[in-house]
Formats: C-alpha cells, structure tokens, sequence
C-alpha cells in the first residue's frame, strides 16, 4: 500500500472515523484505524463494536494519489497524532513488509508497526431494503432539541436512548430521564416502506451529530433489528439499539391544563438564567416561578449566599395564579431547544409536570417535573 495525501483531506477524515475508538477497549486491535486502498479509493474504518464509522475518498478527489493498493491498521492515536503535527501540505504512507508502515514527508519520516487488516472483526456495514430519507440540516435540529433529555443513569439503559419511531411520512424522536421529556415530530417526504420503533443510545447519537456534514443533503436511515446504519455521501455510522420498550411519551403529557402563559423566550431564558447564580446546589439549583396578573416573578434564595427576584411581563390566558417550583438547569436545557421568539408553558397543578411549547412551532413538545419545596 502506498498512498499521497493532501494532509488537510486525511486529518478531516481521520477526525470523524476516531470518534469511534474508545480507549477503554479490550481489544487491541479496535484500538487501531483500517486502511483499505484500492483502484476505488482509500476508505478508513474505526469501531468499539459499539458503533462503526467508515469513511470514504474516491480515486478521482484530485488531493490524494494511490500508488498502491492495500490494507493496513494502523494505532489511532498515532496516526492522528503524527498527521496532526506534520508541517507538510502533503503526507505519504507506504507499507513496507506488510506490516511495517512508513509515514513521511519533506523532512520528518515516522516508522509504526502495523496489524495485519485480517484480525480485524467483520463489522458488516450492510444497506437495508426499505430505508428512509431524511433531510440532515432537519434531523441534526431534532436530535439536538431531545438528547440533552437522555437519562446518564445506565441502570435504566432504556431511558439512555432516544425512541426513534417512524409511520407513514411521520417521524417522532422522544427522549426523557424521568425529570424531563422532550418530543419532537416531523415530516418525511416519502411515505416509509415500514413502521419503526426503536431506541438509538443518546451518547452514539450525540457523537454522530459532531462528524456529520451541516447542510441539506439527504441523510439515510437504514434500521435493522439490532443495530441501525446512519449513510451521508461517504460517510456510515452504525450503531448497535437498545433492547426493550420505550415507555409511551404521550401517557406522560398532560392533555389539560388550568393556566397557560406566554412569554418571550430570549427573556424568559435569561431570568431564570440570572435567578439561579445565587442557588446553593448546582445539581438541583431549584427556582421558584409565580404568576401575580401579568407579571411573572421567578426567585431563588440560599441561607449561605443570599436571595435573587427578577421579574418580567407575560401573557395568560386567564385570572388563574401559579407558584412552582423546578430545576433552572432542566428548564433552560427545555427553552434552549426552542427556535422561536415566544414559547407557552402550561401549567396543571402546582405538583404537576410543567408543558412548554414553541408558540409556532406545536410539533415540538418540552415537559420539567416540578420540585416540591416544602
């Protein structure tokens, strides 16, 4: 194998396919990136067997010349290290006696040991039949306003996912700890050739979304019984599902509710920004919110630090009054996945979880648990 490349072109690709290698792995050789060179072109391959990315670089892409084809691992951190580092526009790569592997430029030349490409586990990045389609700039919107709702508690595996579920032209992502829930629906533009209910662990997700290209290409869904294929142009990511059955998200959201307010979001966000400087436990930081006419007071107090009151003007839809409490985190992490200027929050009960909806946008639902103070 001997292979020309711009350095720019290699790190970009190494960047997305070594977010798949973990260094907690038992298996030296998941350790390493696959290097598959061919009249085809150069494709690289990381896994933990957890999740799978694979990228891939055409012969013709005119910053990288194939000299000879073959295959290699070479260890991750090295390679990212050395290519990282290289001053040179371009680097090269040769292997020499199989599996000696020489990277060099003008004026440096690194010699790695290499491990032999057959060791590597078969990681099967198969197509599906039925497949969906999906708009990347949109799917990238609706993981990012319902993962930061996944629980980090792996003694409820189920609640560390995001329930992906597809009917018709519909999809739904939902995702919830048990304190919060978000739900996000949204339109396909062609009808899915299969219902689908699965669960996507939010961690591989989140990664995903860090590599995956911004723009409105069509990204590719292809799920299977255990594991499901994400494919953007030359780029795979596969990860392994979670087994089990999502709770129903919609027994969760309450269908009444005895007051609904309206408030500007930018506002809202940044009093309840300023209320929780002063909370005394930053894994709680509990606020109050209270409704006096049209008046929304949102305070917090610590017996050590002091007491905090911000007010701001809002709109409801009746004389009703409300005084609750909740996490400042949880709610801001809520209004934060919002993309309008005014949101809706809908109060039940005082005991009751709080609703807060995006005043133009219904298809996307955020709930907090409230916290009882007394």
């Amino acid at each position: 194998m001997k292979i020309k490349i711009k350095k720019e072109l290699l790190l970009e690709n190494l960047n997305k396919v070594s977010k798949a290698i973990s260094t907690k792995n038992l298996i030296p050789i998941l350790s390493g990136i696959k290097f598959d060179l061919t009249k085809e072109g150069l494709t690289l391959t990381a896994s933990d067997n957890d999740i799978t990315i694979q990228t891939f670089i055409p012969a013709d892409n005119k910053d990288m010349e194939i000299e000879k084809e073959g295959s290699i691992i070479i260890q991750g951190k090295y390679v990212l290290d050395i290519v990282r580092k290289l001053p040179d526009e371009f680097i090269n790569i040769e292997v020499i006696d199989e599996l000696k592997i020489l990277i060099y430029a003008e004026n440096s030349e690194f010699n790695l040991n290499g491990i032999n490409q057959k060791e590597y586990p078969n990681v099967a990045l198969e197509n599906s039949k039925n497949f969906v389609k999906i708009n990347t700039k949109l799917f990238k919107t609706i993981i990012n306003q319902t993962a930061f709702a996944t629980s980090t508690d792996e003694s409820r595996p189920i609640l560390t996912g995001i329930n992906v579920k597809i009917t018709g032209d519909i999809l739904e992502c939902s995702a919830t700890d048990s304190y919060r829930l978000a739900k996000k629906q949204a339109k396909l533009n062609e009808i899915a050739g299969e219902t689908y209910n699965i669960i996507v662990p939010g961690k591989n997700i989140v990664e995903f979304m860090k590599i995956l290209n911004e723009g409105n290409e069509e990204l590719e869904i292809h799920i299977f019984s255990n594991k499901v294929l994400f494919k953007q142009n030359n780029l795979l990511f596969q990860s392994r599902l979670v087994s089990g059955n999502y709770p129903n998200v919609n027994n969760l959201i309450p269908s009444d509710s005895f007051l609904k307010i309206t408030a500007n979001l930018s506002n809202l966000y940044d009093v309840i920004d300023r209320a929780s400087i002063l909370t005394s436990d930053k894994e709680k930081n509990i606020v109050t919110l209270e409704t006096n006419k049209n008046l929304l007071i949102v305070r917090s107090s610590s017996a050590e630090i002091g007491r905090v009151e911000e007010k701001m003007n809002i709109t409801k839809d009746n004389e009703e009054e409300i005084k609750i409490s909740f996490s400042a985190k949880y709610m801001m992490d809520a209004l934060r996945s919002f993309e309008g200027d005014t949101v809706e929050l809908a109060f039940e009960g005082e005991v009751k979880p709080i609703i807060i909806k995006d005043v133009e946008d219904p298809n996307l639902t955020q709930l907090v648990l409230p916290i009882r103070t007394y």
